[in-house]
């Protein structure tokens, strides 16, 4: 790999738009993919919504073993145990649509094909995958993943639950309790973890009719209600030896990375769902007539449609992106023969962007679907319409996967920890500061873009190097306490992230020559990058505010004066463009 297709090089220099996977990159056979989970959603699962809703005996579950007969569900899983062995492309583009018809279903969906079932296909040995691969492939058996316990929350390794050896040394003998585990009810298979003798944090697949192995009632909850949430609780649980999964005391190798795969894979749901709340939001503006015309011709309107289309824009291009880097590590990785602990590594390597993807996209979802009752009115907050539904069930996206204030900690974290490996250079970055900020003293920005919003973007980079820079020097080790310092600078990392996918989609869209689809990209990216900087200058003064005093703040205010000087844009011309443009499908007009 190249050094700025590394986890995190993004934001040290530029990036070559041919090394980004997009959307326009769909072969045949992702189109074909995305077609039969697209009418598999509209056709079998929309019908059905209400009575998903309710959790109607057997409807999830009967949709779930529907989609296992269309290879919905077995995308992950090799050719060998009965799945599909997709690139991540393809479990990208499935994940999104199983997204299209609210939450509850979705929520069920993913906790089976990602997080309850990825654990025995990275981690399991080969009887185990034999055991268990074919049947969660086929929706024969049902996944869940049970990590979080009441006291622990977001400290996972803090877990309370114990593993003893018994003396016949056939079992491990668990005892605690798992807080808030999607598909509990319905669940045949438990990837869990305990402390061995209370020490040792470890894997384990449990059968959930084990036992020992009990399950508390549904849980109540504001939004997803069609999903079962429950609380699984292990009394003296007798799980088989050869049940313990990867290797002892490596519970944590299992319990980050498949969430760093599952938060990517969320960032694609939240495409998903942003896509329906722009169809259903456009139709009912234009339909819904207030002062004697649609209410989608009111500007104010406009600019609210052009806004949830260019986070959707940019959340579609930074998920297609991510998915892109993993699969091409990961066939990297495979092609080589290599071990499953190679396998980890390749999953870790893009833990920043994963905790991006999760956290920028969970946040833009939750913006769209506010605005989308917005646009309803009255009528938005009303149970019979659907606005009123994407707003409950987008909220547990911040909460899902770890929650968005530990994943803001996690992307500049790791970013510090990487440096210090010298795995990515960014500590020679912040040695050369000066020599990238004194061009910027009489640099003018480009007239023609894309070169002007480049332009933008590698000062942006600056930005964040200054500032991180001050900050890593000021604290060191430290920083790890700073997490108002973290929590800014991650979110200077995601929207650099966020803005640069827009604009490297649009280039390459470009070259392969104008259309109405490049010219709306370039707008969406543009009116962005114009609304981000002014931001992104805020939060550089914030950080270095808490950081320094005296002579050394006022020089990096200087720098951050540079970095961030640009001519703002009249947005409103274009953003009511791209709402016309909505408009004329009555949805996001560049879903392919």
């Amino acid at each position: 790999m190249s050094e700025l297709i590394k986890g995190g090089a993004f934001l040290l220099g530029p990036v070559d738009e041919n090394t980004v996977f997009t959307p326009e990159d769909f072969d045949d056979i992702h189109l074909m993919i995305k077609k039969t989970s697209y009418d598999f959603m509209k056709n079998k699962v929309e019908p059905r919504m209400d009575e998903i809703e309710v959790k109607a005996e057997g409807v999830t579950l009967d949709l779930i073993r529907q989609a296992g007969e269309l290879g919905m569900i077995g995308s992950d899983i090799p050719e060998e145990y009965g799945g599909e062995e997709a690139d991540k492309i393809t479990t990208m583009i499935i994940t999104e649509n199983a997204s299209i018809c609210g939450g509850s279903f979705a929520t069920s969906f993913g906790a089976h094909t990602g997080i309850g079932t990825l654990p025995i296909v990275y981690f399991g040995n080969e009887e185990q995958k034999k055991k268990y691969l074919p049947g969660l492939a086929s929706g024969e058996k049902i996944a869940a993943y049970a990590l979080t316990e009441p006291e622990a929350g977001s400290d996972a390794l803090n877990c309370k639950t114990k593993a003893v050896l018994s003396d016949d040394g056939k079992y491990y003998i668990l005892n605690g309790a798992k807080q808030y585990i999607t598909n509990a009810t319905w669940a045949d298979v438990i990837v869990t973890y305990a402390k061995i003798d209370g020490e040792r944090f470890t894997a384990f697949i449990v059968d959930a009719d084990c036992e020992g192995v009990s399950i508390d009632p549904e849980e109540k909850k504001m939004g997803i209600k069609g999903s079962s949430t429950c609380s699984v609780i292990f009394d003296n649980a007798k799980v088989p030896v050869e049940n313990m999964l990867w290797v002892e005391g490596k519970g944590h190798q299992v319990a980050f990375n498949i969430l760093n795969i599952g938060r990517f894979k969320l960032g694609a749901g939240c495409v998903g769902g942003s896509k329906t709340v722009i169809g259903f939001s456009s139709e009912y503006a234009l339909q819904r007539i207030q002062f004697k015309q649609p209410i989608a011709q009111f500007n104010i309107i406009k600019n609210k449609i052009a806004n949830m289309t260019i986070l959707t824009y940019l959340m579609e291009s930074l998920v297609y992106r991510v998915a892109g880097m993993i699969e091409e590590k990961l066939a990297e990785v495979k092609a080589s023969g290599a071990a499953a602990s190679d396998i980890v590594q390749a999953i870790q390597e893009y833990a920043i962007e994963c905790s991006i993807s999760k956290v920028w996209c969970s946040e833009a979802m939750d913006y769209i679907a506010d605005e989308g009752v917005q646009i309803f009115g009255g009528y938005g907050y009303g149970e019979e319409y659907p606005a009123e539904r994407s707003y409950r069930d987008s909220r547990i996206n911040r909460i899902f996967e770890g929650t968005n204030e530990v994943n803001r900690m996690i992307i500049p974290g790791t970013l510090l920890g990487k440096a210090m490996k010298q795995e990515i250079p960014f500590m020679e970055a912040v040695m050369n500061l000066g020599a990238a900020l004194k061009p910027l003293k009489e640099a003018v920005a480009p007239a023609e873009s894309p070169a002007r919003e480049e332009f933008y973007l590698s000062n942006l980079k600056t930005l964040f190097t200054l500032v991180a820079g001050n900050a890593a020097q000021k604290f060191g080790a430290d920083i790890k306490n700073e997490q108002e310092v973290l929590c800014r600078l991650a979110d200077m990392a995601m929207d650099i992230f966020a803005a640069e996918s827009g604009l490297l989609r649009f280039k390459k869209m470009i070259a392969n020559g104008e259309s109405e689809d490049s010219k709306m990209a370039l707008k969406m990216t543009q009116c962005y990058i114009n609304e981000m900087i002014p931001r992104l200058e805020a939060w550089g003064k914030e950080v270095i505010a808490g950081t320094l005093e005296g002579d050394a703040a006022g020089k990096a205010y200087s720098g951050i004066r540079l970095c961030c000087n640009f001519e703002p844009m009249n947005t409103y011309g274009p953003k009511r463009e791209i709402a016309d443009a909505v408009y004329a499908g009555k949805k996001y007009f560049l879903d392919r």
